[in-house]
């Protein structure tokens, strides 16, 4: 969704608000592609502040599904967003101040890049499906918190491998 915020931006100490609607089908980045869940419309505030600043504020709440980083589980991830940015309007013109940040394009903010920045600062480093999760098996990928697979469980050291192949030649019967 695109606001236009040419009329706040034009007047001094003018304040708009405006209902936003997240537009985001699923979060795309390097880490992968994730499912929104849940996405709640919002109230944007923008304040021309003496004609030297414009100010956005809002708030929303942001559900994705994220896998849990041992089972590969859904876990259904709530950002709690909180939006406060400062953009200045002094320089030369509104365009070439404001052409550092992405979501802005001239005197247009686009939302969900807004948003999307929001949630990359807040992405959790690790995700789990809950704190005791045993992950998944090695070997034959079996769920562990769901059920118990039938695989070794030793672990032997991979620089004694040629002591076990030994080992293994030798084997009484």
């Amino acid at each position: 969704m695109r606001v236009e915020l040419a009329d706040v931006i034009s007047s001094e100490n003018k304040e708009m608000s405006k209902q936003a609607e997240i537009e985001l089908l699923s979060f795309d980045s390097k880490l992968g592609q994730f499912p929104v869940v849940k996405k709640e419309p919002f109230v944007l505030t923008f304040t021309n502040e003496e004609n030297r600043r414009l100010s956005i504020q809002g708030e929303t709440e942001v559900t994705i599904a994220i896998p849990c980083g041992r089972c590969l589980e859904e876990v259904e991830q709530v950002f709690r967003l909180t939006i406060e940015k400062e953009i200045s309007l002094e320089g030369g013109s509104e365009e070439t101040a404001m052409d550092g940040f992405s979501f802005m394009a001239g005197t247009s903010l686009d939302v969900d890049q807004l948003i999307f920045g929001e949630i990359l600062v807040s992405w959790p480093m690790k995700v789990l499906c809950r704190e005791d999760c045993k992950g998944i098996c090695k070997r034959c990928g079996a769920n562990l918190n769901l059920t118990e697979c039938q695989c070794q469980k030793t672990e032997l050291d991979p620089r004694m491998a040629a002591i076990q192949d030994i080992f293994n030649k030798f084997k009484e019967v």
